[in-house]
């Protein structure tokens, strides 16, 4: 996608360096409720990694660690070998964006001025405004489809259209790391696929993702990397072809299923066992 910046060169291969977005024996817990405990992964360097498992499984509360917005009870998220805590706020900012599950709009803001707050973490009291951050805006509400709604007040919108928005504004902070908190909700069948799809461009780009997803079939469609959570706890995790198995979801979604080739894309699809038809009629 034009409006992305370059991105920083991963590591090489085989020296043994951690990815630049890592976690380390981390607890997390919402006041005494504790989440997970001695959690500890890594978010392969330019992969699209999609997390999944049951509700209340952790999934969320991770991604908000590595996003900076949970500081864990113990362990630490480190951003390119150093504690994502340690960063100022706009320096974070500039490598990772988060799209989260929900938001709030301010009263009365328009879709483009939403959008544009997208590009604060670029300002600064000698870096204002510039024809980049208006290009980067632009482009981003092309990506989301959004462009025709620019005017309009983001409280007016349905769910499915700030969904959009919300995206749009993630895009166009334009950083190479980008965490998607379930982002397809409230998005009909058509728009998860469209919204999708640009993420995977994104990725193609260079750029980093992680995103909770709860479709099995999205998220084995779409990652490179999966990682399967229960309990607070990983149970698998690696590419979609190499860990998803009926006995996989049986363990983790307590589902009954087949695991067949998708005969679109080739990655595993999970076909729920039907319940026995009734006889006659």
């Amino acid at each position: 996608m034009s409006h992305m910046t370059p991105q920083l060169p991963p590591a090489p291969e085989g020296t043994g360096t951690p990815p630049r977005l890592h976690a380390e024996d981390l607890t997390l817990a919402y006041d005494r409720r504790v989440i997970s405990e001695n959690l500890t992964v890594g978010i392969p360097d330019r992969s699209f990694t999609v997390i999944v498992g049951p509700n209340a499984c952790g999934k969320s509360t991770l991604l908000r660690a590595l996003s900076r917005l949970l500081r864990p009870a113990a362990g630490q998220v480190l951003l390119d070998g150093k504690a994502i805590a340690s960063y100022k706020a706009k320096e974070a900012a500039r490598i990772v964006g988060l799209l989260p599950q929900s938001s709030m709009a301010p009263d009365a803001i328009t879709v483009v001025d939403l959008v544009a707050r997208g590009r604060y973490p670029h300002q600064g009291l000698i870096r204002q405004w510039s024809a980049a951050d208006e290009a980067a805006v632009q482009s981003a509400m092309e990506a989301t489809n959004i462009s025709d709604l620019r005017d309009r007040q983001v409280d007016e919108l349905s769910g499915g259209q700030r969904q959009r928005v919300w995206a749009a504004m993630a895009l166009a902070q334009e950083t190479p790391i980008l965490l998607l908190d379930e982002p397809t909700t409230f998005l009909d069948i058509a728009h998860q696929i469209e919204l999708l799809d640009l993420f995977a461009d994104l990725h193609e780009t260079g750029n980093t993702l992680i995103a909770v997803l709860h479709d099995l079939n999205h998220a084995a469609r779409y990652a490179t990397h999966l990682i399967a959570m229960k309990d607070g706890r990983i149970v698998a995790q690696g590419p979609p072809a190499d860990i998803v198995t009926a006995e996989l979801v049986r363990e983790v979604f307590g589902l009954q299923c087949l695991v067949i080739e998708d005969p679109a894309t080739g990655t595993p699809m999970i076909v729920p066992r039907a319940r026995r038809r009734p006889a006659g009629g």
